[in-house]
């Protein structure tokens, strides 16, 4: 797929079928990612690939986080969340190095690392995989990132949910960059 293509097709897709995807596919996606700039080359991403039964493993613990943050949760709820990290057959944690030099700062590892995110976006997107960047509390939580090897204070800029889509996907028809541009000579 083309450049232009890659990008301009790209999009979230939640509904993957539960299909395996070979560790030389995610290889590929982890490679394009760590070609992401950054400042002073100190590579701050940490990926961590979660798949098989650490899915399972991931859902326990994202679900007694939740309850803990949620004590009158109803069984259901606690039940869905167990049950996220099932969405899809690979998941890749991405986390961040705090700056380990003065010179470096928080938010240029950040954006390195988001970077690194949206080239793991667009290389499943060529390879004919759906992908999508999720969030939300768990990104936050101590027992999620201590789970994944990541420290308390380190950002984990979420969890990015990778397969083989269940159905194309429709082209989407997104606003150009017109009202959100000004221009100065």
């Amino acid at each position: 797929m083309e450049l232009f293509e890659a990008i301009f097709s790209r999009q979230s897709i939640g509904k993957v079928k539960p299909d395996p995807v070979p560790r030389e596919v995610i290889e590929q996606l982890l490679a394009a990612a760590v070609q992401a700039p950054n400042h002073y080359k100190v590579r701050p991403w940490r990926f961590v690939v979660v798949s098989g039964n650490a899915r399972n493993q991931l859902g326990e613990i994202m679900a007694r986080s939740f309850l803990a943050q949620n004590p009158s949760l109803p069984p259901e709820a606690l039940e869905k969340e167990r049950g996220k990290p099932l969405r899809a057959p690979v998941l890749i944690a991405v986390g961040v190095d705090k700056p380990s030099e003065p010179k470096v700062s928080e938010i240029e590892n950040i954006a390195a690392v988001a970077a690194a995110c949206q080239n793991i976006l667009l290389a499943a997107n060529s390879l004919g995989l759906g992908a999508i960047w999720r969030t939300g509390s768990a990104a936050r939580d101590a027992r999620v990132k201590e789970w994944l090897g990541l420290a308390p204070d380190q950002h984990l800029l979420g969890l990015i949910y990778i397969g083989y889509p269940e159905n194309p996907p429709a082209p989407i028809n997104r606003p150009g960059f017109e009202t959100q541009t000004t221009w100065k000579a």
